[in-house]
């Protein structure tokens, strides 16, 4: 029996996974604290991540497995739970002899080769969030080498999408202030490029990677379109479609740090502005080329976004 399983089921990624698992097995195991089905036949399993006997028990019968686990957005957290999760996602996986897909980020990039980022940008992150990264990261694929794992991971820019809340930077900053005829904010310097992940792209791209077993071993970005917007033109292509004025601020270094006071979001955003006073831009022509891919591009995913969530679009 195909068992495929998505180990932290409830953020905009799991969920979305798992619309697109039915295109490869009958049998979904959704794994989180709270887990809710997203299609009506998912197996539900009610696990915590940092339990190692519990992992074990959510993973057992499982042929791939999906780690899509969000953790509250605190460096501290991230320190302490980040580690223990990868450890008994490992040691679960090679147990059941499970296939491992890691979703992850670009935070161990080195901060001065954003422009283009590949699956080869050296690995020297530039904050503690992208520490802990490096270390998790590393953690799996010595598993690869030493440990007969079978894994991979799948990494992703910034993501947006429709329908999701409190995760997208994006989302937060730009679109729901916009929509609510406020004014949007942007870090550092609107006038760099900012690639941006497609959520529904993501979550189709992990799924066809998590079954193609020639996949494994290697690290994928996640299709992600080309051309990326700066936060200026973001602005000005959601105003319009929102109907409202493209109004905004650029929030700088000075300016986070007095907001963190009373935002703790924005302390611990601080030491991840360099990657808005820099072009960031994220290249996915690997996964392009392999599976014949073309991602959703800014203008479509924009319009899509405003037509779905705030149900309206400039005539």
């Amino acid at each position: 029996m195909n068992v495929q399983t998505i180990l932290g089921a409830g953020g905009a990624i799991g969920k979305a996974l798992a619309k697109e698992l039915p295109a490869y097995t009958h049998t979904i195991r959704l794994v989180s604290r709270h887990p809710q089905k997203v299609n009506d036949d998912d197996e539900l399993f009610t696990a915590d991540l940092l339990d190692s006997q519990q992992v074990m028990q959510a993973v057992a019968g499982s042929e791939v497995v999906y780690l899509t686990a969000g953790l509250q957005y605190s460096t501290k957290i991230w320190q302490a739970q980040w580690p223990v999760i990868m450890r008994n996602t490992i040691g679960a996986c090679i147990a059941a002899k499970s296939r491992l897909v890691f979703f992850d980020n670009i935070y161990m990039y080195d901060p001065n080769h954003l422009n283009p980022m590949t699956e080869s940008t050296p690995i020297a992150p530039g904050s503690e969030k992208g520490k802990v990264r490096a270390a998790i990261v590393d953690m799996l694929m010595t598993a690869v080498k030493e440990k007969g794992l079978q894994a991979l991971v799948a990494r992703s820019a910034d993501f947006y999408g429709f329908s999701i809340a409190n995760v997208s930077m994006l989302t937060e900053t730009v679109i729901k202030p916009l929509s609510e005829k406020k004014t949007a904010n942007w870090f550092m310097d609107a006038n760099r490029l900012h690639s941006f992940t497609w959520v529904p792209d993501a979550a189709k791209a992990t799924a066809m990677l998590g079954n193609t077993p020639d996949a494994f071993g290697e690290t994928w970005h996640l299709p992600t379109a080309a051309h990326p917007l700066t936060g200026k033109q973001w602005v000005e292509l959601m105003a319009g479609l929102l109907n409202v004025q493209p109004k905004y601020r650029v929030v700088g270094k000075t300016l986070t740090h007095i907001m963190g006071w009373f935002m703790p979001i924005m302390r611990e955003m601080a030491e991840m502005l360099y990657q808005y006073d820099r072009d960031y831009v994220f290249d996915s022509s690997k996964f392009e080329r392999r599976f014949n891919y073309t991602p959703v591009g800014y203008e479509e995913g924009a319009r899509m976004i405003a037509e779905n969530d705030y149900g309206r679009l400039k005539v």
